[in-house]
């Protein structure tokens, strides 16, 4: 093929990869805008209240949000490269595997999340009458927003294990369906939900963790 011809298909290639991937990026968008009014809340509580704030994120476990942390980044990486082997011929055996330790990581993050949830319930941390920190000024607040946020986020991770889960099978069976630009696409969502926990981890778990 000449240089000509490879520039003259190069829009028609782009036009028909584009409208996924800016679906997705509009999706996202909204998704954005979504838990942008939790921050705004958190952010409001956490000017008003930062001596409460700070008290109650001392209740949460710092020891299994870590951990979840370190779950999803290496998820994050694994995405990454199951991305890389589907756009090599050479690597692409590698993407099904790749693709279900991710998605199995996620499934490590839900259960260690849960576990969480079980020792808080059991602490009365849920803001619910009979609320162990009921005495302190914006705890009630942070708690809310903490659940909130991070079954919000659960939710959303749980969409993306079962997409993985999907394009896994897909590849495994070389399905035509789950080539490598709808993998790309179905990573972007991956790393969204990634990028979202980034954030929540520090306002969450490490207010004044050190006080």
């Amino acid at each position: 093929m000449t240089a000509s011809a490879t520039l003259r298909d190069a829009p028609k290639r782009v036009s028909e990869r584009d409208p996924g991937r800016l679906a997705m990026w509009i999706f996202l968008a909204t998704e954005l805008l979504f838990f942008g009014g939790v921050f705004a809340a958190y952010l409001y509580g956490r000017t008003a209240w930062p001596q409460g704030f700070g008290l109650a994120s001392r209740h949460t476990d710092v020891v299994l949000g870590t951990l979840n942390t370190g779950l999803l980044l290496s998820s994050s990486a694994l995405v990454a490269l199951a991305a890389a082997c589907a756009q090599n011929a050479r690597h692409a055996h590698w993407t099904a595997r790749l693709l279900s330790m991710a998605a199995w990581l996620g499934v490590a993050f839900l259960v260690v999340k849960g576990l969480e949830y079980r020792r808080e319930w059991h602490a009365g941390l849920f803001p619910v009458p009979g609320f162990a920190l009921a005495g302190t000024d914006g705890a009630a607040l942070f708690f809310m927003l903490y659940f909130t946020a991070t079954a919000l986020h659960a939710l959303h991770l749980a969409v993306g294990i079962g997409v993985l889960a999907v394009f896994a099978r897909g590849c495994a069976r070389r399905r035509a369906w789950a080539d490598a630009h709808r993998i790309d696409i179905a990573a972007l969502y991956w790393h969204f939900v990634d990028v979202v926990w980034i954030f929540l981890y520090p306002l969450l778990y490490l207010v004044e963790r050190h006080t």
